[in-house]
Parts: C-alpha cells; structure tokens; sequence
C-alpha cells in the first residue's frame, strides 16, 4: 500500500510501539488517546518482561521469546531517538527453588538450553544475590532472559521518540485519512463485545506499590506470584493483584495492603523500606488470553492490537513489528493464535 496516514487510536504500549513501528517503515502516523500517554494499563509501574517457563514450547512461547530477544535493541533505539530513558535493562530474575521444585528447576534449566537457543540462559544455583529472598532448598533459579522496564517511562520514552520521528500524538479525537490501528485496551474490547454475540475480552484490575528501595542493577524477584523489580531509578514496584470483579479500576484499596505486608515478609531487604505511590489500572485481557494483534474482525479496512494483559510490553516489540509489516505489504507472519477471529 501507498504510505498514506495510518491513525492509531490508543497511546498505550501497542498502540505507541505499532505507531513506532510504522513510522520505521516509511508511514505518515497520527495517534489519538483523549486521555494522553500512558493514561490507561501501560501507565502502571511493575514492568516485568518475564518468559514463559521453557517448557511445553508453543508458537506464542517461541514468539514471547523472539520478542525478548529484540527487546533491548528496539528499546535502545527508542531511547537514542526521543532522548528519554524507558528504565528497560536486561537484569535478570532469581526464584527461590521451593521444596521438592529441584528436579523441575533443572529439567527447565535443560529445556533452556535447546529452546532459548544459547542467546539466554535458566539455571540453578546455590550462590544468589544479594538482593534475593531466603530459600528453603538452599537453592534459587536464575535465568538471564527476563527483563525490566518502569512501564509509565518507556510510554513516554516511546512518545518522544514518535514526535522526533515527525509522529503526531493528539488527545483531539478529529478524524484522520487512511486505514486505523485500534489499541484502545480493555474499553476496546468491550467495544467488539458489544459487538458480537459472546465476550471477546474483558477488563482485569491490577494494584501495585512502589517502594523507595534502590537494587537497580539487582535482578528482578519472583516469589509466591509477586514481583519485586528493582527499576533504574532507584525504585522498587510490587505488583501486582489480579481482579476480575470490581467497582472502580483507579483506586487502591487494601489489596495493596496485603501485597507490601506479603514483599515485606518475604524479602528482608523490604522490611523499612518507604512507601512512594500505589497504583491500580484495569489491563486488557481477550477471550483466548493471546493478543489480538491482526485485522479488525468489526471495522473492515481496520487493524486491531490489544489483550496484552500481563505480557503486552514482552510482546510489544515484535508484535508491533509485524502488524506493521502486515499494514504496510499484506504480509502476515503474527501467529495464528493472534488473530482477532480467535477471540471471536
């Protein structure tokens, strides 16, 4: 197709890293969030980029893990181009070894060394961190593929990088020419809902806290479902609950309670350390729990990238790289799995 305009609707992670990936092909982008950068999900401060368990390999774990990969180069550019830091840094995660997990622990170890190709690496060692929690094994794993970003930055780190391209980023919801990119997260989904005859997706409500701890070169931690990432600035985020009903997706409430008191028991270094903010957000999660990331299955001409849940900044890259590519030629290489149909 000729480059004319392509709008993206959104200014979270997929829509700002498709509008990137666009722009990187030659397109003329505009994209339009009346709520401003980061308003939504992606605006949030966990980032943890984490693989899926090297195991039961599967076209979306082997995407996830491509996706990984090019991370820190696509990240890198991004920074170089807008001039902001997105807080990415591929720092890696320690998990204690709880009891009897030792022959599970290895046998991923082993897993990992056909499926992540010698670019990454799942061990288990008996010589953590210094920033790790206890561990009743005396052993803990530590892979070398998982890596962090503060999430509200790289948005805003992305956006810069979109404008000094010659990207246009609007919260003035006037209509564009050419064909739309529609990342509007979970109101999205409900949109197509409406829509159809079944749930495509639905809203998932996540809380979070961010400490001010400074383990910035530490790995990341994952223990018991929480994740503790130490961030480049200084900071420390634990996140994150998993709500499926509620009454208002902005708010905080107890939950965050139970999250601090929980890090703080399980890791030490926690124990005083003070409190910054807390956030809550409602993530974008569609019906097959992959991403929709293809054609718009309601608005003909129409793309749609959504349903990144927990993964979508992981999945960004690449996924975002072929939607653009598929925009652009017709050529499509997403999974099938990702096809909004999927949802359907």
């Amino acid at each position: 197709m000729a480059m004319a305009d392509i709008t993206v609707r959104g200014a979270g992670v997929f829509g700002l890293s498709v509008a990137w990936a666009l722009i990187a092909r030659g397109a003329t982008v505009h994209v339009v969030d009346p709520a401003g950068v980061a308003a939504g999900a992606s605006g949030g401060i966990v980032g943890a980029l984490a693989p899926h368990v090297p195991e039961g390999w599967n076209p979306k774990k082997a995407f996830q893990f491509q996706s990984l990969i090019m991370a820190e180069n696509w990240w890198a550019e991004i920074e170089a181009a807008g001039q902001t830091s997105s807080g990415y840094g591929r720092t890696g995660r320690i998990q204690p070894v709880m009891d009897e997990g030792e022959d599970l622990a290895r046998a991923r170890a082993t897993g990992a060394q056909t499926l992540w190709q010698g670019q990454a690496t799942w061990g288990v060692t008996d010589q953590p961190p210094a920033f790790a929690p206890p561990s009743p094994t005396g052993l803990w794993i530590y892979d070398t593929l998982t890596a962090r970003l503060h999430p509200r930055q790289a948005c805003h780190a992305l956006a810069a990088a979109i404008r000094a391209k010659g990207g246009v980023i609007t919260q003035d919801d006037s209509p564009f020419t050419g064909p739309t990119v529609w990342a509007t997260g979970h109101a999205g989904l409900e949109e197509m809902t409406h829509a159809h005859s079944r749930m495509v997706g639905t809203g998932i409500k996540g809380q979070a806290v961010l400490l001010d701890h400074d383990a910035r070169t530490a790995p990341q931690v994952f223990i018991d479902g929480l994740h503790i990432i130490p961030h480049a600035d200084g900071t420390t985020a634990i996140g994150s609950t998993t709500e499926r009903e509620f009454t208002d997706g902005t708010t905080t409430d107890a939950q965050c309670d139970a999250l601090l008191a929980k890090a703080r028991a399980l890791m030490p270094a926690l124990a005083d350390a003070p409190e910054r903010a807390r956030w809550a957000g409602v993530r974008p999660r569609a019906r097959t729990r992959a991403p929709m990331v293809g054609h718009h299955p309601f608005r003909a001409g129409d793309f749609v990238a959504n349903g990144g849940f927990k993964i979508g900044f992981g999945m960004a890259p690449l996924a975002a790289t072929q939607l653009a590519q598929l925009i652009t030629t017709g050529e499509n290489t997403l999974p099938p799995d990702f096809a909004p149909d999927m949802s359907l």
